[in-house]
């Protein structure tokens, strides 16, 4: 099956850190300005979602015992509902309030447009 959101090594390896620190995980993303565009990390559940929320994955992550759930604000999930997106780090410290923020690095999405078959199987 088609998956949404896949993530990087690297992001995989930060991920497993911050979820020895922090417990179970998830990702937010806004669709706001500035770092509201790239997904933000959070205590799994700490982050309210609601029904303007969509979830576009659960993110099996060697090494982590659960699934780590991505979630993407409705309005931006409808501009985006046919791109595949990719969880990565990179060096720098973003603003806000996403678990990563003090170890140095920042999430951020690196997305394509789905192939044809993709998406014929996210919609089927």
């Amino acid at each position: 099956m088609t998956s949404r959101v896949a993530i990087t090594p690297a992001a995989a390896e930060v991920i497993r850190s911050l979820r020895g620190a922090h417990g179970p995980l998830m990702f937010h993303q806004s669709g706001g300005c500035c770092d509201g565009s790239s997904p933000m990390c959070y205590p799994q559940g700490e982050f309210r979602t609601g029904s303007s929320d969509v979830l576009l994955a659960e993110l099996a992550i060697d090494g982590v015992d659960e699934p780590v759930t991505f979630w993407m604000g409705a309005a931006q999930f409808e501009r985006w509902r046919h791109t595949h997106l990719t969880v990565d780090v990179v060096p720098g410290r973003g603003s806000g309030f996403s678990l990563e923020a003090p170890e140095g690095v920042r999430f951020l999405i690196r997305s394509r447009l789905l192939t044809p078959e993709e998406q014929a199987d996210l919609d089927s």
